[in-house]
């Protein structure tokens, strides 16, 4: 009785999966993507530094569907190689858009999957779509997880090097769980680390976090990185932020992510 009932999860899962799928290929063709942005925040000077550009699938059955029930089927099926050349795309574009529009020039993230920055032309995806987005390389950060990065620490280090001479900004995320972070950190071409928000959500009452925060603070600052800490909620997190030395925070306590419409209005 109970290995019929998994059986029917099981397979009940393979159908939902298949039928996602099947509905991710026609958003490909469809053009059913957005990008929402999340501002990036000058801990001392409260302004606007940056924005991370994050999508969302606009579903006509389901509605919004967030990244994380999407992304790792893109990922299995390869389906992340046009939906990530249309997010960095996208972002170019509008940032360059809101350049053109008299906006103060801000650099806008985005986040690069293991599969797309290990793909043989990554490199000349990037470089192409700068060319022709025209946007300044410097306004353009790529995030990869730091536990991308020590996947393969001699090819890592290659297209990073490679990247810094286009002149775009690399930014490693969730760092502080890949365990091997202070071995490479000094070998990388990194101009960003972002803490991971387990350190942070909890770093009022946690002096373990804190600590972990206030030394990745720390080393980064012996490399001349900028730190970032993510998933910052309330304004005593902030202050423990600044008083740790980190440089830009990003969270709900400024503002969750937002379409670019909503998003202007935050820069005027």
């Amino acid at each position: 009785m109970q290995l019929w009932f998994l059986d029917t999860i099981r397979g009940k899962r393979e159908y939902e999966n298949l039928t996602i799928l099947n509905e991710l290929r026609q958003a490909v063709t469809n053009d059913e993507f957005l990008l929402y942005y999340q501002p990036k925040i000058d801990i001392r000077s409260k302004e606007i530094v940056g924005m991370e550009a994050l999508i969302r699938w606009d579903n006509p059955n389901r509605g919004l569907i967030f990244p994380d029930k999407f992304i790792p089927l893109s990922e299995e099926t390869g389906l992340i190689f046009p939906i990530g050349e249309w997010v960095l795309r996208e972002a170019c574009l509008q940032n360059k858009k809101w350049i053109q529009m008299g906006y103060k020039p801000r650099r806008v993230s985005v986040n690069i999957s293991a599969r797309q920055f290990q793909y043989y032309n990554f490199l000349d995806i990037v470089s192409n779509i700068l060319a022709e987005t025209r946007l300044r390389p410097e306004y353009l950060g790529l995030e990869i997880t730091e536990t991308t990065a020590i996947s393969d620490i001699e090819y890592t280090i290659d297209v990073l090097n490679k990247l810094k001479e286009l002149g775009v900004f690399v930014i490693m995320d969730d760092f502080g769980t890949g365990y091997s972070s202070l071995s490479y950190l000094k070998e990388m071409n990194i101009d960003e680390i972002k803490i991971d928000r387990a350190f942070i959500w909890d770093i009022e009452k946690n002096e373990k976090n804190r600590a972990i925060s206030r030394t990745i603070a720390l080393l980064a600052k012996q490399f001349n990185i900028l730190v970032t800490a993510e998933g910052v909620e309330t304004k005593e997190q902030l202050d423990i932020l600044e008083e740790i030395d980190c440089d830009i925070a990003q969270g709900y306590y400024f503002s969750k992510p937002i379409p670019a419409k909503e998003f202007e209005k935050l820069l005027d």
